[in-house]
C-alpha cells in the first residue's frame, strides 16, 4: 500500500483507540451512578419523604450530564471513523486498480475490487473497533466486579465461592462461544461459496447485455440453480446455529440472577449494590462473549479474506 496512507492508519488508530477507551470510562461512571441512584431509589420506597424532590432531580441531573458527554463522543468519533474506513477502501482500491492488467480476466475481479474492499475495511474497522472495546471494557470492569462480589456471600449449590462471579461469567461465556464456533464451522466456507456462484451468476447476465449469444435462457437456469442450492444449505446451517444462539442468549440473561438468589433472599445486598453487580457482570460477560455476538460478522469476514486472498494471489504470478 502507498506510504501517503501512514498517517490515517496510525494515528486513526491511536484516536479511535484512545477515544474507545474513554468510552469506557463513562461505563464505569454510569455504573457506579447505578449504585448510588437505585439506593436512593430503595431509600424512597421504604418510608415516604425520606428524600427531597430535588434529591431525585439532582441525582437525574449527573446521569444525563455523563449520558451528554458519551452521545457527543459516540457521534463524532462515528463521523471520523466513516472516513477512517474509506480511506482504507480507497488505498485498497487504488493497489488493486494499478494492477488490473492482472486481475482483469479472473471471474468477478470487478465484484472483488468494487465490493469487497469496502466490506472488507469496514467489517475489519467495526469488528476491531468492538474487539479492542471488549478487551477494555474487561480491564475496566473485572476489577469492580471483584470488589462487588465481596458483597455476595453464597450461591446456588456451592455455598461460598471466592471471584464466584468472576469465574461464573468466564464460564458461561467461554463455553457458550466454543459451542457456537462449533455449531457454526461450516458457515465460513458456505458464504465462501455463495459469492463464487453469485458472481459467476452475475458475470453471465453482464455478458449477455452485449452479447445476443450469452446469457440464454439454459446457461441462466443452471447458473441460478447453483445459487439457490447454496442459499439453501446456508438457510439450513443457519437455521441450527440461530436456534442454538438464541436458546443460550435467552437462557443467559437470567444467570446472574441465580447466582445471586440467595443474597437475594436474604437481603444481604441493597438494590443500588444489585444493579451494580448486574450491570458489571454483563459488561464483563459481554467482553467474553464477543465472538458469540460478533460470529455472524466473522463469518462474512472469513469469506471475504479468503476471496481477497485467492484474489491477490494472482500478483504474485
Amino acid at each position: 500500500m502507498n506510504k501517503k496512507w501512514l498517517p490515517w492508519s496510525l494515528f486513526g488508530s491511536i484516536l479511535i483507540l484512545a477515544v474507545t477507551w474513554y468510552q469506557v470510562s463513562l461505563d464505569v461512571q454510569i455504573n457506579e451512578w447505578y449504585g448510588e441512584f437505585y439506593d436512593l431509589i430503595q431509600k424512597a420506597l421504604t418510608k415516604p419523604n425520606t428524600i427531597t424532590i430535588e434529591e431525585f432531580f439532582a441525582a437525574c441531573l449527573t446521569f444525563f450530564k455523563i449520558a451528554g458527554v458519551y452521545i457527543v463522543v459516540i457521534v463524532l468519533v462515528d463521523f471520523f471513523t466513516s472516513h477512517y474506513i474509506f480511506r482504507w477502501r480507497t488505498a485498497m482500491n487504488e493497489y488493486y486498480t494499478q494492477n488490473w492488467h492482472k486481475l482483469r480476466h479472473i471471474e468477478g475481479a470487478s465484484q472483488r475490487i468494487q465490493e469487497d474492499t469496502m466490506r472488507f475495511a469496514r467489517i475489519v474497522e467495526s469488528l476491531g473497533v468492538k474487539f479492542m472495546r471488549s478487551v477494555m471494557t474487561l480491564i475496566a470492569f473485572m476489577p469492580i466486579l471483584i470488589d462487588l462480589g465481596k458483597h455476595v456471600t453464597s450461591y446456588p449449590f456451592f455455598g461460598e465461592v471466592k471471584y464466584g462471579l468472576v469465574y461464573l461469567a468466564i464460564m458461561v461465556s467461554l463455553g457458550g462461544t466454543l459451542l457456537l464456533a462449533i455449531i457454526g464451522i461450516k458457515l465460513p466456507g458456505l458464504e465462501f461459496n455463495n459469492q463464487k456462484v453469485e458472481a459467476a451468476y452475475r458475470k453471465e447476465l453482464v455478458y449477455g447485455e452485449d452479447y445476443e449469444d450469452r446469457a440464454d435462457p439454459v446457461s441462466l437456469k443452471e447458473l441460478f440453480a447453483n445459487v439457490r442450492k447454496n442459499y439453501f444449505r446456508l438457510y439450513f446451517n443457519y437455521l441450527y446455529f440461530d436456534l442454538v444462539k438464541w436458546s443460550y442468549l435467552q437462557a443467559n440473561a437470567l444467570v446472574v440472577y441465580v447466582a445471586l438468589a440467595p443474597s437475594i433472599v436474604a437481603a444481604a445486598i441493597t438494590f443500588g449494590i444489585l444493579r451494580q453487580i448486574t450491570n458489571a457482570f454483563q459488561k464483563v460477560e459481554g467482553s467474553f462473549q464477543f465472538f458469540v455476538y460478533s460470529w455472524s460478522t466473522v463469518v462474512e469476514l472469513l469469506s471475504i479474506h479468503k476471496r481477497l486472498k485467492q484474489f491477490e494471489a494472482n500478483l504474485k504470478v
